[in-house]
């Protein structure tokens, strides 16, 4: 819930006035009835919790800015346009900081807000809230004085990465759309205040934080798009309901120039940038970069998240069902910032794990591979690098640095952010998905190749490819099977397949299906993936040369959709099982 705060000091804004104190009154949320937006989404309303009760009166405290001190500098909040900003954002003080130079607000938090979380998420890929270094440096900012843009930009199908708006609360907006190109609302991705963890751990929302309007009421904005132009709520400041909304939400009034609106449907926030914005990468630029302590994970099928409890800034406990089950996920941090995760399924088992922060790297390069793990286990709930996903910045996108072109001296394995429909499907009638592979098929068996088959390659398909890989400790990513030009008459493949298209080496340099050893105590996942391609793949290496990373460096731009299996192994005598506890935390 919203903290009530009695009194908050906020940055010094203005200039040599001497002391001031400003007193707002916090009226209470704006009306729900008025539903702007495009009409084409009309169906699915974003979900809020506007049980949020507001406190009743703030006091906003300002330092004296009198003498030297009232002195310009980029430190204070000097700008003529900044005390108004700044309004915005001192209700959440002193959690969220702000400050100004000559052309932009900035604006510093640990991306955590002050209310509940996660709750009601649907459509979830097992992150949890962590605290974002967004400071110094990192901060958010905006510009002071927006300049309309000659050719104002959409965000539908654009933008897909980072954030698009600040909230008041220090919190960042993403684009509702995810990077699939969904629309996050629609789909049971948010929470019950708009909000989810992209696969940083960093929370964000991807729809207008309507419910801050409990704290700032109708005449403050909510937010601040990365454009510098201000989102109001559902109203104007007086009440009034918005009128000649363009496609952005957004319009002009004598009284506040051009600002954007929220709304209950699609957009939800602005829906473009009417001011100039650089777009790189398909993000707004510069933004933050969100730092994570694991590697992203993938969605968990059939979870609810059913409650979310901070038992201290450091130790949180979330709870979500699967089918029957109730499962949690409790995870502390540690003094060293590490954090200690706790899995606990069904049957009271525990499994902890223990990662440490990211290296932030130098320049614009991204973040240095995790640490790993204490345990080794690629289970529910255990982060691993997923071969199909391409490391990005923050939000959405993993916070793994990005992919390397084949030969980088690091070492760092390429990875694809492919298609993931879902309607696409790889099985096997030996092992179910996250399943035990039968010793036959591994290094202490026949070292045979498994039988798999697939479903639902999308139209338009030419040809299929396949790779197996494990990811083992210190990021080294090893193939055991990699195939591609698969005709489209072939939809599986036999125990020991032979003579079905072509074979390239595993990372030992054998041509062909290498079975793992699993060497080492602990379970190892293995993951197998098959790619439905629109173009054959093109070779400049002959076939003994083409590995992974080869066949993912010439296929990445002709997947259609893509598909995996995930199975475990361990050797006899190796330590994988759980320990037993107590189910609930």
């Amino acid at each position: 819930m919203i903290r009530k705060n009695a009194s908050m000091k906020t940055t010094p804004i203005g200039s040599g006035r001497g002391l001031a104190i400003c007193f707002l009154l916090v009226s209470v949320l704006a009306s729900r009835a008025h539903l702007i937006g495009d009409p084409a989404h009309a169906h699915s309303a974003a979900r809020y919790d506007f049980s949020i009760a507001p406190p009743t009166t703030i006091i906003l405290a300002q330092a004296d800015l009198s003498g030297s001190r009232a002195t310009a500098t980029k430190n204070h909040l000097t700008n003529s346009a900044a005390p108004r900003i700044a309004a915005a954002f001192a209700p959440f003080a002193p959690k969220v900081k702000t400050r100004a130079d000559e052309n932009f607000f900035f604006v510093e938090s640990d991306g955590i807000p002050a209310h509940n979380m996660m709750v009601g998420i649907t459509a979830w890929q097992q992150q949890v809230p962590l605290p974002q270094p967004y400071f110094g440096d990192n901060a958010w900012r905006f510009s002071l004085a927006p300049v309309p843009a000659a050719q104002p930009q959409t965000i539908k199908n654009h933008f897909l990465r980072g954030a698009i708006a600040i909230a008041a609360n220090g919190i960042p907006i993403f684009n509702p759309q995810n990077n699939r190109g969904e629309i996050s609302a629609e789909i049971g991705e948010l929470d019950e205040w708009g909000g989810h963890c992209g696969r940083a751990d960093d929370y964000h929302y991807h729809a207008a934080p309507l419910h801050l309007q409990s704290v700032l009421g109708k005449a403050l904005p909510i937010a601040y798009a990365l454009d510098g132009y201000a989102i109001y709520g559902l109203t104007e400041p007086d009440g009034s309901q918005p009128a000649s909304l363009d496609s952005f939400n957004g319009h002009e009034t004598p009284t506040l120039g051009y600002h954007y609106h929220g709304s209950l449907k699609y957009p939800y926030v602005n829906g473009g940038f009417h001011g100039e914005v650089v777009e790189r990468d398909g993000q707004v630029d510069p933004q933050p970069r969100a730092q994570g302590v694991r590697e992203a994970l993938q969605a968990l099928r059939g979870a609810k998240i059913t409650g979310f409890t901070t038992k201290s800034e450091k130790s949180h406990n979330l709870q979500y069902t699967v089918g029957s089950e109730t499962r949690y996920v409790n995870y502390q941090i540690n003094d060293n910032a590490s954090v200690k995760f706790d899995f606990v399924d069904g049957r009271g088992q525990v499994r902890t794990e223990t990662y440490s922060p990211r290296q932030r790297g130098s320049g614009s390069g991204g973040d240095r591979p995790p640490v790993a793990p204490r345990r080794d286990g690629n289970r529910e709930g255990s982060p691993r690098l997923d071969p199909n996903r391409e490391g990005g910045r923050t939000g959405d996108r993993t916070d793994a640095r990005p992919a390397r072109k084949e030969g980088d001296s690091d070492g760092t394995p390429r990875i694809l952010n492919p298609k993931h429909s879902g309607n696409f499907v790889l099985q096997s009638s030996v092992v179910a998905d996250g399943g035990v592979l039968p010793v036959e098929f591994t290094g202490d068996g026949d070292g045979v190749s498994p039988p798999v088959s697939w479903k639902g390659a999308p139209a338009g398909t030419i040809s299929f490819a396949l790779a197996m890989d494990h990811l083992a400790p210190g990021n080294e990513l090893k193939c055991y099977w990699t195939m591609w030009d698969i005709p489209t008459t072939v939809t599986s493949l036999p125990k020991g397949a032979r003579g079905i298209g072509k074979l390239g080496p595993g990372f030992r340099g054998q041509l062909g299906y290498e079975p793992p050893h699993s060497q080492g105590p602990g379970l190892k996942t293995y993951t197998i993936h098959v790619y439905a391609l629109s173009a054959p793949p093109q070779m400049d290496k002959p076939q003994r040369e083409v590995t992974r990373e080869v066949l993912l460096s010439a296929i990445k731009d002709s997947i259609l959709d893509s598909a995996e299996l995930k199975t475990t192994y361990t050797r006899a005598g190796g330590s994988a099982g759980p320990k037993q506890a107590n189910r609930k935390p």
